[in-house]
C-alpha cells in the first residue's frame, strides 16, 4: 500500500476484474434500483437496452470493491466526486476491469494528502462502462 508521498500524477494502477451475473443484477435492482429494465425480462427486452442491465449504482459498487481489494493506497475516505458517467450499459456475464489513474495530488491537512483520480471500469470488449473523476484522502507517512 502506498502513502501520499509515494504517489505521483500519471501513476496508473490495475485493479483486477469482476464478472457480473444476472442473478446479482436482479437482486441489487429489486433492493436498491427497481427500474423494470434492471429486473424484468420483458420490460428489458422492450427497452432501448434489449436485455436486463446492471444498475449504474451497482457498477459503482463493483468499482469500489475492486479498488479496495487491490490494496493500493492508505485511503481515508473521500470528500466527493467531480464527475460520474455511466458510458455503456453493463449486461449479465460482462467482465468488468478496473483501472485507477492519478491525475493530481496536493497536500490537504495534517497527516492527509488529497489525490484526484480517474476511476474506470471497462468491459471485456475494452469499452469504458464507468468513469469517475473523484477525490480521495490518502495518509502521509
Amino acid at each position: 500500500m502506498f502513502y501520499f508521498e509515494e504517489l505521483s500524477a500519471g501513476d496508473i494502477f490495475s485493479l483486477g476484474s469482476y464478472q457480473i451475473n444476472k442473478f446479482e443484477m436482479i437482486e441489487f435492482a429489486l433492493k436498491y434500483d427497481p427500474q423494470p429494465f434492471h429486473f424484468d425480462e420483458l420490460s428489458a427486452r422492450e427497452s432501448i437496452y434489449g436485455d436486463i442491465i446492471a444498475s449504474g449504482w451497482q457498477t459503482n459498487a463493483i468499482y469500489m470493491k475492486l479498488f479496495v481489494l487491490a490494496g493500493i493506497v492508505h485511503g481515508m475516505g473521500s470528500p466527493g466526486i467531480e464527475e460520474l458517467k455511466w458510458r455503456k450499459p453493463v449486461f449479465a456475464n460482462d467482465v468488468l476491469i478496473g483501472k485507477f489513474t492519478i491525475l493530481e495530488k496536493r497536500p490537504f491537512r495534517g497527516n492527509l494528502g488529497l489525490v484526484i483520480g480517474k476511476n474506470e471500469l471497462t468491459n471485456q470488449k475494452n469499452e469504458i462502462v464507468l468513469s469517475i473523476t473523484g477525490k480521495m484522502l490518502i495518509l502521509k507517512k
